[in-house]
């Protein structure tokens, strides 16, 4: 991991408020010249800590009005049982988050769908199909209160 100064914070910061941000943009807001700024977000970038740009979608404005967390238990537990649960999650389109976790279930999958009926689709058709799982059980959001949000980064020392 790179090391990071309270420049390279504050463009991250920036980039998290708003990643359309003109360099120039930038480096007004953090006070630096905009060869400098930009050398940084291309180290960042080439570190891979800064890892792309995204749009943040409506979910509900795309057609997308639910949310649903899956907790998945496998049977088996090995290395390769792992790594095949986690492609096949990776594969599956619907599935936006995933977390090996720990506790009474092995993934916690976040689902975004059209609806109730995309989501028995996705779960008969996807999820209980996939190599060693022995239970699954979904968790339906009511209300979405806050996603994506803005990592508290670290300050530098």
């Amino acid at each position: 991991m790179p090391k990071l100064d309270k420049f390279d914070i504050a463009i991250l910061n920036c980039l998290q408020e708003d990643a359309r941000a003109t360099n120039v943009e930038i480096a007004e807001r953090v006070n630096l010249s905009p060869s400098p700024c930009l050398r940084r977000i291309r180290n960042l970038e080439k570190s891979g800590l800064l890892r792309g740009y995204r749009a943040d979608i409506d979910r509900k404005q795309a057609g997308l009005g639910l949310t649903v967390f899956v907790e998945l238990k496998v049977g088996q537990h090995s290395k390769e049982n792992s790594e095949t649960q986690q492609a096949a999650l990776l594969a599956i389109p619907e599935v936006v988050a995933c977390h090996l976790i720990s506790g009474t279930a092995d993934f916690l999958a976040e689902v975004v769908v059209e609806d109730l009926a995309a989501y028995e689709k996705v779960m008969s058709e996807k999820l209980l199909v996939l190599p060693g799982v022995v239970d699954l059980r979904s968790n339906f959001a009511i209300r979405t209160i806050k996603t994506n949000g803005a990592l508290k980064l670290p300050q530098p020392e």
